[in-house]
């Protein structure tokens, strides 16, 4: 007779959840629709702030960039997407030399996008974009190169007598 009522007693619990979980279903059929015409609405389409879309290296006018070819966003990217090529030149004023970014090659395909690259760049060098559209045929056309042809490091300006008092 114990068993009976158990058993029982567990249709009647598992009915009442059902109806719980339905019941969600039922207010979502009668709310209004907010469905976006993607293909169509294109032109008003906006991305909320903190849309990670693509990994970008902005570059000034000069096509120069911020970039000092450190490494560090390489080291933290957890599966391999960064590659950073650099080369060593020598400053023909001062005689010193330095690293110069030569390849900053991204692999979009195999990004997770965890932000750790852009968070750890000591130079705010890259950031991201608003793109969200990668749709291609082929894996190869995800992988970019993120500094452009020509391109070098800015220029860091030395701040005036005013603005080191100021800080």
């Amino acid at each position: 007779m114990k068993s009976v009522i158990a058993y029982v007693k567990k249709i009647l619990v598992g009915l009442w959840n059902l109806i719980l979980g339905m019941k969600i279903t039922w207010l979502n059929l009668f709310r209004k629709k907010i469905t976006e015409q993607y293909p169509e609405n294109r032109d008003k389409l906006v991305m909320f702030e903190r849309f990670r879309g693509e990994l970008i290296m902005p570059h000034n006018a000069n096509n120069e960039h911020k970039c000092t070819a450190c490494g560090i966003c390489q080291m933290n990217c957890p599966n391999g997407t960064i590659r950073i090529t650099s080369k060593t030149e020598t400053d023909e004023q001062t005689g010193k030399t330095k690293k110069v970014l030569d390849t900053y090659m991204y692999d979009l395909g195999s990004c997770i996008f965890c932000d750790l690259c852009v968070q750890t760049c000591p130079s705010d060098a890259i950031t991201w974009s608003q793109a969200f559209e990668h749709s291609v045929y082929t894996r190869a056309k995800l992988d970019k190169k993120l500094n452009r042809e020509g391109s070098k490091m800015a220029e860091k300006v030395k701040p005036t007598a005013n603005e080191t008092a100021i800080n």
